[in-house]
């Protein structure tokens, strides 16, 4: 009897860690995978999503940059209205805009890839001498490799980025509306992309 109830007590213990190693094998490879890929695409789809509608861009484009040098005699003033010839964004070209800051400074067109991981981004307009991490004196030559200080779009602040070009026309941030959202202190525009307003 004792040898049965051996026997019994093996068979049966053996059966239940079977049945509990395939339930958790299961249920972990059935459900938990799945949730998780989808917990990290909602997320992904949640985070991209109001950047999408504002085109990358806050709607608050924030201060100008530390040590930036205010502009001493610009020619569109802080307050005047203005129209835009700039393409940066979709909706930008034609809009009317109130200049919020005008700065002498030397601006910067950049290719950089996202921190984040988002597509490689070429020929951004625009990032300021003062946005850039101890980038030495100005001008940078184009093909200088630079660090980007500068948060205007996801995945910008600490980018490695290479100069395309540079100006030292005056730079400007303006308040403007593009697709019903209100973008304020936008940054940046140079003066060639702007016309006297209406």
């Amino acid at each position: 009897m004792n040898k049965l109830t051996l026997m019994t007590r093996l068979t049966l213990g053996a059966a239940v860690g079977a049945l509990a190693l395939t339930s958790c094998a299961g249920t972990g490879d059935d459900e938990t995978a799945p949730e998780s890929t989808s917990t990290q695409d909602q997320a992904q789809t949640d985070t991209s999503s109001p950047d999408a509608q504002a085109h990358d861009h806050d709607p608050d484009g924030g201060p100008p940059p530390s040590g930036i040098q205010e502009a001493t005699d610009p020619t569109y003033a802080v307050g005047d209205h203005v129209i835009l010839n700039a393409d940066h964004m979709p909706g930008m070209d034609g809009a009317e805009a109130t200049i919020s800051g005008a700065f002498d400074t030397t601006t910067y067109s950049v290719s950089y890839t996202p921190t984040d991981g988002g597509d490689p981004v070429t020929d951004h307009k625009w990032v300021v001498h003062e946005e850039l991490e101890d980038p030495g004196e100005a001008p940078l030559e184009a093909g200088s490799q630079v660090l980007l200080n500068a948060d205007h779009m996801p995945g910008m602040n600490g980018a490695e980025a290479t100069i395309d070009r540079s100006t030292d026309e005056t730079v400007y941030m303006v308040d403007f509306e593009m697709d019903g959202m209100e973008m304020t202190n936008h940054k940046w525009v140079v003066e060639s992309e702007i016309q006297p307003g209406n």
